[in-house]
């Protein structure tokens, strides 16, 4: 069996992350290890410090240093309306674009019965408990992937007992488009262009 070496053993770390492939992780190192060796070692600290004290909001389910993140903390935020998004990018994606007052709830991804995820595993009991503390609008902000499509009707039938009005972004978010990679001004049209689901 053959032993790596910790120059190979780090350029498999890299390729943890998304979009890097073995050439970008080997660049990535030999760029800290030739010629930025103090960001490298700032790097290494920030990196743990975040994986030991980023864990998740109590309330939304988003990143958060403390037991609440600090959008479920603002008092100014409109707490009657609540946006359902699949991950913590997608609520800096409308944070960036001033799209959104109100709060969040992040599911851990879409429904995918092929990787054994289903409403249990994507936090929808939760969604449904949090439903009950006075809210009146959900807005489901996925991406319009077949997943994405799955889990809002989903949702659709998970809360349309309630007495909450159930909305979904649509227009400018283009289908099979991922929300982070969507700009600000066309995520803000498409949360005034929302559309009930029926």
């Amino acid at each position: 069996m053959k032993n790596f070496s910790l120059f190979d053993q780090t350029v498999e770390a890299f390729r943890c992350l998304p979009g890097v492939g073995s050439k970008t992780a080997q660049r990535m190192l030999l760029h800290l290890l030739e010629r930025d060796r103090t960001r490298g070692e700032l790097l290494v600290r920030l990196l743990g410090e975040s994986l030991e004290k980023i864990k998740n909001c109590a309330l939304c389910r988003n990143i958060s240093e403390t037991e609440l993140c600090e959008i479920c903390r603002d008092q100014r935020r409109d707490k009657s309306m609540l946006c359902v998004v699949e991950s913590p990018s997608d609520v800096i994606a409308i944070e960036q674009a001033s799209a959104f007052n109100g709060l969040y709830f992040v599911l851990s991804g879409t429904l995918s019965p092929i990787e054994g995820r289903g409403g249990e595993e994507i936090g929808v009991p939760d969604l449904i408990k949090r439903c009950q503390e006075n809210i009146s609008e959900v807005i489901v902000a996925v991406s319009s992937t077949v997943e994405g499509e799955a889990t809002s009707f989903f949702l659709f039938e998970s809360l349309r007992h309630s007495n909450i009005k159930i909305s979904r972004i649509a227009q400018g978010v283009p289908r099979g488009g991922e929300l982070e990679l969507v700009d600000g001004l066309t995520l803000s049209h498409a949360f005034e262009g929302r559309q009930n689901l029926e």
